[in-house]
């Protein structure tokens, strides 16, 4: 006789749904133990993007998002996957950045972009670091961020010495190509992470650039100063024949229009930040935001990719100028869905991975294309001088990556019509 029939029932189906529970506890132990890369796989990647969505800097994080706002369609042209955007605003505020950061990361995201503003780019920089999540920088050029050792933190944007170093060779072309070199100029620029990172890096570049002028005076501020009169009014006592500058949006407009009032009028305005170049500087003040000569990272209008987005840019923000905000967020974007494509996996350690093996030659920014040195920082990038012309902007240099012909010395404000 079967010894199992003189088992009751009731044992027979304890023993069953132990197994059970058992061959259940030993698969979710196995799952829990398999490497992350693994349980990760599912898609899409989950990216947090931070910009100063409000404060200060809002105009251009929002112009920053923009940039975002029209990859999707492109990526997929290009046979990229797709991606799952979380925002969040930074409020213009290094603590709140952090905040934010920390946020997104335990709310799931992979992957974080941000955040235009390098003090608020060190902070998000940190919290990547100390998760194990990728942060592709879109905008911010302090030095220090990528001289950390830090192995999650990837700029696709140029350092302070590079943007002035370029700035510095494109002077020199433009000068060259019109006969017009000014021989002083007087250097204003905002007291903040950015501005003060470049005016620590302009006594020391000079020299070796060997710039036909000499800088008589040097003018610091607060970008968030409503009246910029008495230190426009110091520089013009400099006698200096140009303006070198080193701005942000609000400021930018605050200048010009002293500029006007105190019937000061340089031979030029030569830009190394953003402010002149922005839509709102061009339609805030019409004819009068003529002339100025922004020497900035850029993108080259001769290659495809830049026509795409361009395109894309019109036909969902009619109106708007491609600039800076939108190029360098579209290819930190770029990077993103072109990392998770190769790592085939949203696992942080994995993309970090595949950010390091980049090599995107299909881009917009000036320059030959994307990739990463042992430090994180795109070294191939170069940068171009655009000039505002009736409310667009055309690239004047270099002359490999230009579309127009610079004018220089700009038109005295008193004398346009």
């Amino acid at each position: 006789m079967n010894r199992q029939s003189h088992t009751p029932p009731s044992r027979r189906n304890a023993g069953t749904t132990r197994r059970t529970f058992n061959t259940g506890l030993a698969a979710a132990a196995s799952l829990l133990a398999a490497p992350a890369i693994v349980r990760a796989q599912g898609g899409p990647l989950k990216v947090g993007v931070l910009l100063p969505r409000s404060g200060a800097q809002a105009s251009i994080g929002q112009d920053c998002q923009r940039g975002v706002d029209v990859a999707g369609p492109i990526l997929k042209s290009l046979g990229l996957p797709d991606l799952q955007i979380m925002n969040a605003d930074t409020e213009t505020n290094v603590e709140v950045a952090r905040a934010r950061a920390e946020k997104l990361v335990n709310d799931g995201a992979q992957l974080l972009v941000g955040a235009f503003d390098s003090g608020q780019t060190t902070a998000i920089a940190q919290v990547a670091e100390q998760k194990g999540i990728p942060l592709v920088i879109n905008i911010a050029a302090a030095p220090p961020i990528t001289e950390q050792g830090y192995k999650f933190v990837f700029r696709n944007f140029p350092t302070a010495p590079m943007i002035l170093g370029d700035a510095f060779n494109n002077q020199k072309e433009i000068f060259a190509a019109t006969g017009a070199t000014p021989k002083t100029v007087v250097f204003m620029h905002v007291n903040d992470t950015f501005g003060t990172a470049m005016s620590k890096a302009v006594p020391g570049l000079m020299p070796k650039f060997q710039m036909p002028y000499k800088i008589v005076e040097t003018i610091s501020y607060d970008p968030t100063a409503r009246d910029l009169s008495v230190e426009v009014s110091k520089a013009k006592a400099t006698g200096a024949e140009a303006l070198m500058m080193v701005s942000r949006l609000n400021d930018a407009i605050l200048i010009t229009r002293e500029l006007v009032k105190q019937r000061w009028s340089p031979m030029g305005v030569l830009s190394m930040g953003p402010g002149w170049y922005e839509d709102q500087y061009l339609k805030t003040l019409g004819r009068l935001s003529d002339g100025p000569i922004s020497l900035v990272p850029w993108y080259d209008p001769n290659k495809k990719l830049s026509k795409q987005l361009e395109a894309a840019l019109a036909k969902q923000f009619p109106g708007i100028n491609l600039n800076t905000n939108h190029i360098y967020t579209f290819e930190a974007v770029l990077v993103a869905a072109d990392a998770f494509r190769r790592a085939k996996s949203t696992d942080p350690k994995a993309l970090a991975e595949a950010i390091r093996t980049t090599n995107i030659t299909e881009n917009v920014s000036t320059g030959p294309g994307i990739r990463f040195d042992a430090k994180g920082q795109n070294v191939q990038l170069k940068n171009s001088a655009i000039q505002n012309r009736g409310g667009k902007l055309v690239t004047v240099a270099p002359k490999a990556a230009s579309n127009a012909k610079p004018e220089f010395p700009m038109v005295a404000y008193d004398k346009r019509r």
